[in-house]
Order: C-alpha cells, then sequence, then structure tokens
C-alpha cells in the first residue's frame, strides 16, 4: 500500500514537472502570438487617423495634433469631388477638351464620413484616440509640425504608443520587460509609431 502511494505521489510530481516544462515552452509562443494579435488591431487604428491626417491635409495644407479636430473633420467635413460632362476625344488631351468647352467640369462637396473609413466594421470616431487594450484610460500620443526641405516647409505628424500600456494586462510580465529591455538596448521605440516629426514619412514602424 505504501509502495502504491508513493507511486502514485511520483506519478503526480512527474505530471507536475511535465506541465511546467510545456508551460515554459508555450508562454513565448503565447507571448508573441498576443502581441501580434493586439498590435494589428493597433496598427488597424492607426491607418485610420492616417488615412484622416491625410485628408485633412489635402483641404487644410497641415496635419493636426488635435484628435477632437479630427474627429469633428471625420463628421461635420465635405470634401470636393469634381465631376466631369461629357467624353474626351482620342485626338485631345482632357486639359485642351476642357478649354475648348468639349467637356466640362462641376465641384460639389461631399460629406467626409460619407466617403472616408467606410469599410472600417464596427466604427466608433469618439474612440479615436484611444488606444486598443487599455480600458479606455491610454490615449495615443499625436503631433503635428513642420519640417523643412529645399527651403519649403512640409508638414509632418507623428501617432504612436507604447507596448507597456497596450501589454499591461498579459501573463507573460517577464516577457514584457524583457522585449522593453533588448528594445532599448537596440535604440528602438518600444511601441508603435506612425510618421515622424523629423522626416516627411507617413510609414509605420511594424
Amino acid at each position: 500500500m505504501k509502495k502504491f502511494i508513493v507511486n502514485i505521489v511520483l506519478a503526480l510530481i512527474v505530471i507536475f514537472l511535465a506541465y511546467k516544462v510545456y508551460e515554459s515552452i508555450m508562454e513565448p509562443v503565447k507571448y508573441r502570438k498576443d502581441t501580434i494579435a493586439r498590435e494589428k488591431i493597433i496598427i488597424n487604428k492607426l491607418d485610420e487617423i492616417k488615412t484622416l491626417q491625410i485628408e485633412f491635409r489635402k483641404l487644410n495644407g497641415r496635419y493636426t495634433s488635435s484628435f477632437d479636430t479630427l474627429i469633428n473633420f471625420y463628421e461635420d467635413g465635405r470634401m470636393p469631388l469634381v465631376l466631369k460632362n461629357g467624353v474626351v476625344p482620342d485626338t485631345l488631351t482632357e486639359e485642351k477638351a476642357l478649354q475648348m468647352g468639349i467637356i466640362t467640369r462641376d465641384t460639389t462637396y461631399i460629406p467626409i464620413k460619407d466617403t472616408l473609413l467606410k469599410n472600417v466594421e464596427n466604427l466608433n470616431i469618439k474612440n479615436l484616440a484611444i488606444v486598443p487594450f487599455t480600458k479606455g484610460k491610454v490615449k495615443f500620443e499625436m503631433q503635428a509640425s513642420a519640417v523643412t526641405r529645399a527651403n519649403f516647409k512640409v508638414p509632418v505628424f507623428e501617432v504612436k504608443c507604447y507596448k507597456k500600456d497596450y501589454l499591461a494586462g498579459i501573463k507573460e510580465q517577464d516577457l514584457l520587460q524583457n522585449d522593453l529591455k533588448i528594445m532599448k538596448e537596440d535604440d528602438k521605440f518600444p511601441g508603435l509609431i506612425l510618421g515622424s516629426l523629423t522626416e516627411p514619412s507617413t510609414d509605420g514602424n511594424w
């Protein structure tokens, strides 16, 4: 009987140790999987911000550092739509046909929200500034400025958020801290960043 109990205890210890080994192997896998899934959602939101910023600049000649301005721009703004009437002959350019009166152009204005972000499912423009997975407590940091290139002022903007915020709720905090340490050593931004305040770029670091 005693031997049987000892065998049961040993079997439970083996199972426990096997589970801990499995857990240690799967923990980094789960961490990477969760990180990629969360960052994909955040990148989609950054792309929404980028779309609004680019259209805002087209109409205003600059970017904005205010999310309230972007939200109002989406909800109340209007953008020009040029309608062309007539057909351009093969022998003429469109501009020449316009000068000759063969075609005409009319400009009408349509609501921004009827055109931009139409393919975004469950869009909540009021939460544009909120970083996903932060329970509404953290906002994107957004700035706008201008840089000089070839004696011209070029508008720029930057939007960023941090891993420590959008991964705050995950279990694998030791892996997160190690990630942040490596990024600091490599002089990399510890999160996601769109645009730049020093270069006329609208690309992201992903």
